[in-house]
């Protein structure tokens, strides 16, 4: 049976769910597995809300417990929620797309060990996170549902999802629960061994014996480093589908990894600021020592350069402002 529903949401998704969580049956017979992107130290009302939004009881997953149908479980904060031979586990691993708990992680994770019993949904939020996961589902023989973009109150998700994955429905909100109940009673074809390099790859969020070796072998090298560590990237190539993961396991996909690369150019523009700010401030200071030593011509060329320097760091702050471009 298709036994176990992995949803993922990001920004506008919570009122997703909720909607979704109300067309689902009380003796809905698969367990639900949530991840949303929460503040990684804001305590999570989430189980709270999703149980008084249907029928069904929802609650934070505890490490090592067993799934168990009819019952919603909601990955916490800072934890990653994965699935580890039909038990939840919750680790602190490397973040993927910038997020900890991750929806790829999940997903990758379910597909792996369970392949076709799985049933994919990826709804509202920025960028793209889940469609890695949802792809994993796919390709291991699961269902991908994804919320109908217009209907979303932040698209990106189900749009990136969309135009790489082969979508199976495309619904609001309102008809997913009654989906998911028609098809957590379909019979699901029988499980298969996982792709090695899918194997490994869900394995980064609960094993530390994965050598980095082994990581940067799952694709090409890139010519890009992480943004959080500085390690090398594997580009990793599935289907249409481009991503980047770093020897010590952080994960990007091509979206989230240029929005990095624009926050590191950013903080690399205000460093440049403030060191150009630093040197003319020791040149005023040295201006000001030539002046009392009686060394005009000194001072007047310390001057000059403490002027040229700022007038550099202005320009800097109207290229970093966006006032002026590259």
């Amino acid at each position: 049976m298709r036994d176990a529903i992995v949803v993922g949401a990001s920004a506008g998704g919570i009122r997703a769910l909720t909607q979704l969580l109300r067309g689902v049956p009380a003796d809905l017979p698969a367990a639900i597995l949530t991840v949303v992107h929460i503040p990684a130290h804001s305590p999570s009302a989430l189980p709270r809300i999703l149980s008084d939004a249907g029928p069904l009881p929802a609650r934070a997953a505890e490490d090592g417990e067993p799934l168990v149908k009819g019952r919603i479980y909601v990955a916490p904060p800072d934890r990653h929620l994965v699935v580890e031979r039909d038990r939840l586990r919750l680790t602190r691993g490397p973040r993927e797309n910038r997020a900890r708990p991750a929806i790829d992680a999940l997903f990758r994770s379910a597909a792996v060990e369970l392949g076709p019993r799985v049933i994919g949904v990826v709804l509202s939020g920025v960028l793209d996170d889940g469609t890695a996961g949802l792809w994993a589902v796919k390709d291991r023989g699961g269902v991908a549902i994804v919320q109908q973009p217009a209907e979303a109150e932040h698209p990106d998700m189900p749009r990136n999802a969309l135009e790489h994955v082969a979508i199976d429905h495309v619904l609001p909100t309102a008809q997913i629960g009654p989906k998911l109940a028609a098809l957590a009673a379909e019979p699901a074809p029988a499980l298969r061994p996982p792709p090695a390099a899918m194997a490994v790859e869900a394995k980064v969020q609960t094993s530390d014996a994965i050598p980095g070796a082994v990581i940067t072998r799952l694709g090409q090298p890139s010519k890009n480093s992480c943004p959080e560590c500085h390690g090398s990237l594997a580009e990793i190539r599935e289907g249409s589908i481009v991503r980047y993961r770093c020897h010590t396991g952080h994960s990007y996909s091509l979206q989230t990894l240029l929005a990095d690369t624009e926050v590191d150019i950013e903080k690399s523009l205000w460093s440049a600021v403030r060191a150009i700010d630093e040197q003319s401030f020791l040149l005023r200071t040295m201006e000001q020592r030539a002046r009392e030593a009686g060394d005009s011509a000194a001072a007047d060329r310390l001057v000059a350069e403490a002027e040229r320097a700022e007038a550099n760091a202005s320009q800097l702050r109207r290229l970093t402002t966006g006032q002026s471009a590259l």
